[in-house]
């Protein structure tokens, strides 16, 4: 039995050396690799972080129109033409689109937090300029002094006198409080809540961006402390009575949504397409200022190859910028202001750590797979984390092995760490998914400055950005000019990647039965990975546009084979 063990544990180390020294897709992507380095410098990457992260980006506000403003401007200067300006030869276009929201859009000016009879400001908002929930609103202009109350439940909270005093807890959280605001007279809120992954007594200074619900008719304000703050702020109390000086100043009105779209138009299937997107919104660096500043170095490099006639692309290409989920939802789902189909889409969001600084990894959070299912061995959830799916939520589909392959490919070029997590959703992702669009997340986490208001920019690394780019590149052009030669070489990519995998389960699955785990359990786990790869090789049809015997046969033989080799592998359980 441990001899089988061994075996299996042998042949799947075997594979996995074999195939990082030479990948069946590496023939294909290995001249847009050649093409795409010596231009990818990530100065444009670099140059826009520093620009968009300046401003804490909300839909409509002045940061976010800005950050777009930016965007045209480096896609003009590219070659981009708008649209309402373009003639049939312009193959490089953008246009803006605006919408009316539905809600005022919100900009903090200033805030800041004093204990009455102390020099030094408890928060404000030149450091920290997360202290203050978004939508809040402002107090008066020479601001306001209040008692505060700590409470530490809602009993506790029930039984308060809280008119005309201001509300500190570091266990209940905002919704709990705000009606005490309205109801009970309280003149706003303080509260402290910073997850384990942010390391809050280490980072001390940081604080997570909070939001809270805009009620034109009941204007309120909350400030979000950091671990510094709240301690200083209970040592204050346990000494007595605490009275402090709040001031706020933000802006309230009503706006509209922008969102940005470059086309590289594709020359002979023009109506098929991938899309990349990049959400503008969020007040950090790494979320999401080098997602788009990534993006629009790519659309540059593009847009830089095409009139230099070393690349043409027979598909086309998109990238998108706007408000996170809401802009790449729409987009989708609006198929009256577009004309190519989604083939493929890919989100770009967090993907410029330097991770010696932020922690955490580059990751490629895949389509969903049966690791999301049963995540065990080297797959792990991050520690955003996701909740367990069922085989009917699977997606199959070659783009998960295909873009990691890719993906590891530059990480051995560029001594760059890559790694996955099983699908957990929360990006421009999920709205490709639910669509029934391949789709899949360009990612790091933990990052230990993960929307606070540290995430700046001393911690984006030029490098980071360059290797995701590059990449993300490579594998879309591969993609966009994809023929029945790709079609086949990546039916054997995903014949050695199933086979890799079911080694390994199988290994995980020996080990489960020997320690008492159901048996039936563990073949179940062998078969789901085996009709994922039976289906996600079926998936590679859609690289041709019209059914072809010779990829067909070759999907059928790799098929074949797959299934070979998991009846052989069941055996050894």
């Amino acid at each position: 039995m441990k001899s089988k063990i061994a075996l299996l544990g042998l042949l799947a180390a075997l594979s996995f050396q074999t195939f990082a020294q030479k990948s069946p897709i590496n023939p294909i992507t290995k001249p847009y690799f050649k093409m795409v380095r010596p231009e990818f410098k990530g100065d444009l990457a670099y140059e826009t972080v520093a620009f968009v992260e300046q401003y804490w980006r909300v839909a409509g506000n002045t940061g976010f129109n800005n950050s777009v403003d930016w965007i045209v401007k480096e896609l003009e200067k590219s070659g981009y033409v708008a649209e309402e300006n373009a003639t049939a030869e312009n193959r490089l276009t953008y246009r803006i689109e605006t919408r009316e929201m539905d809600r005022p859009t919100w900009e903090p000016v200033y805030s800041s937090l004093k204990i009455v009879g102390e020099d030094n400001f408890l928060l404000s908002s030149e450091t920290n300029r997360n202290m203050i929930y978004m939508n809040s609103s402002s107090t008066p202009e020479e601001g306001i002094i209040g008692e505060v109350v700590y409470v530490d439940s809602q009993d506790e909270l029930n039984e308060e006198d809280l008119q005309g005093k201001i509300i500190f807890s570091d266990v209940l959280g905002y919704r709990h409080l705000q009606s005490f605001v309205k109801k009970g007279g309280a003149l706003g809120i303080l509260t402290y809540d910073m997850p384990p992954y942010l390391q809050p007594e280490k980072n001390i200074t940081s604080i997570q961006f909070r939001g809270l619900r805009h009620d034109p008719e009941n204007p309120t304000w909350a400030f979000a402390l950091s671990f510094e703050a709240k301690e200083k702020l209970k040592t204050a109390l346990k000494k007595g009575q605490v009275q402090v000086e709040v001031k706020a100043k933000t802006k309230i009105y009503d706006s509209e949504e922008l969102t940005v779209v470059a086309n590289v138009k594709g020359s002979e299937l023009p109506l098929e397409s991938l899309v990349f997107s990049a959400h503008i919104q969020e007040p950090g660096a790494n979320d999401n200022a080098t997602g788009v500043g990534t993006q629009l170095e790519m659309a540059k490099i593009t847009a830089d190859l095409m009139k230099q006639g070393k690349l043409d692309l027979k598909r086309t290409l998109t990238f998108l910028w706007g408000d996170e989920i809401i802009s790449t939802r729409r987009y989708i789902e609006e198929e009256d202001k577009r004309d190519p189909e989604i083939n493929w889409g890919i989100s770009l969001d967090m993907v410029g750590e330097n991770t010696e600084v932020t922690g955490g990894t580059f990751l490629i959070e895949k389509m969903p797979d049966p690791s999301a299912i049963w995540t065990r061995g080297e797959d792990k959830h991050s520690e955003w984390g996701g909740r367990p799916l069922t085989v009917e939520d699977m997606k199959p589909h070659y783009l998960n092995d295909f873009i990691l392959t890719n993906f590891e490919a530059q990480g051995e070029y560029a001594d760059w760490i890559v790694k996955t997590n099983p699908f957990e959703g929360g990006s421009d992702h999920t709205p490709f998914l639910r669509a029934d669009i391949p789709g899949l997340l360009l990612w790091h986490f933990t990052d230990q400055f993960y929307h606070t208001d540290n995430d700046r920019l001393d911690k984006v690394s030029q490098k980071t950005m360059v290797n995701v780019g590059t990449a993300a590149l490579a594998s879309a052009y591969t993609l966009l000019n994809g023929d029945i030669k790709t079609g086949e070489k990546l039916a054997d990519l995903l014949l050695a990647k199933a086979t890799q995998r079911l080694q390994v389960e199988a290994i995980l699955s020996k080990k489960a039965i020997e320690n008492g785990e159901d048996a039936a359990e563990q073949k179940l786990i062998l078969s789901t990975w085996k009709d994922w790869y039976m289906d996600s090789l079926e998936s590679i049809k859609d690289i041709s546009t019209t059914p072809n015997k010779e990829l067909e046969n070759s999907i059928s033989l790799a098929k074949k084979k797959l299934e070979g080799i998991y009846q052989t592998i069941l055996l050894s359980l």
